[in-house]
């Protein structure tokens, strides 16, 4: 895989809960359109409201419509180890190119289980293993020694990160000190993260699908050294995030700005969900998408 850009898939579902195909299809070749790296199937695609069986069929089409044209990421995070273990295996036999796993989070776990948690994972596959601390949403954070162990028993290669636990630079500062700058690591907040996380070494940000646009002209900045223009742009994403502190919120924005850019034709999401945006926050929405449309088009 190539450093760069990994947005995590939409999921476009009609009025009976089923992914569109049609849509799916047309929102990853906008992406690919776009420059993008790589696509991934994560949280905000909905994996957790989908049972393991159409998180196969979920990942299977989309392998199919990017048709090798670039590396597929799949989640296959899960509340217990032989769910999770069993995941890995079917999605490396149906030609995903990486895995990427957050901890169980319903139920309480020792460090110790977490760690056998991702070992399992890492076991039932060759393919690299993205560890994703989603704790601003879920769970509890990971520890770094948990980061180390995974680091010592397997290496770089086959070890990387999504780490979303607050501080976010430091931990990625400890992560890139103790491999030497080798670490493999995602920012994961939608942009946010990335004034303070470039400089250390990123191999590549996991946004929503919905502004790659934007998140590619900041990542292009910060690979050029223009600071000024980065900020800028970095500002305009803020300004959306305010409306997305929820994996609801992330979903029923990114699937409201799909619709609006005529990617999407619905914003169906699979209920019960916690985020239902009123008028008067699409109008609000609406303002802060079109300034950072202003910034990062002209």
């Amino acid at each position: 895989m190539d450093r760069g850009i990994y947005p995590v898939l939409q999921m476009p579902l009609d009025e009976y809960d089923v992914i569109d195909p049609v849509v799916l299809a047309k929102e990853i070749d906008w992406l690919i359109e776009l420059g993008v790296s790589g696509v991934v199937i994560a949280m905000v695609s909905e994996v957790m409201r989908f049972s393991s069986q159409e998180r196969r069929e979920q990942w299977k089409l989309v392998i199919s419509l990017v048709a090798n044209r670039l590396p597929v990421i799949v989640s296959v995070g899960a509340e217990s180890t032989a769910v999770a273990t069993e995941l890995a295996r079917q999605a490396t036999g149906d030609g995903a190119s990486a895995l990427m796993a957050t901890p169980p989070a319903i139920f309480p776990a020792t460090s110790e289980q977490i760690y056998n948690y991702y070992r399992s994972i890492v076991e039932a596959t060759a393919l690299p293993v993205i560890v994703q601390d989603a704790s601003n949403y879920m769970g509890q954070p990971l520890s770094l020694e948990l980061y180390e162990k995974l680091l010592t028993e397997y290496g770089t290669a086959r070890i990387q990160f999504k780490p979303e636990a607050k501080p976010v630079r430091e931990r990625v500062a400890h992560i890139q000190g103790f491999t030497k700058g080798g670490a493999q690591i995602f920012e994961g907040q939608s942009g946010m993260d990335l004034l303070d996380t470039h400089p250390l070494g990123l191999f590549g940000t996991m946004p929503g699908s919905e502004i790659v646009w934007a998140i590619t002209a900041l990542w292009n900045a910060l690979e050029n050294s223009e600071l000024e223009r980065a900020q800028k742009i970095h500002q305009g994403i803020a300004k959306l995030i305010t409306f997305q502190s929820t994996i609801d919120e992330y979903v029923a924005v990114e699937k409201y700005l799909l619709v609006k850019q005529e990617i999407f034709t619905s914003t169906n999401q699979r209920g019960p969900v916690s985020a239902v945006l009123s008028a008067e926050t699409k109008a609000q929405i609406d303002l802060a998408f079109a300034a950072l449309q202003s910034t990062v088009l002209g």
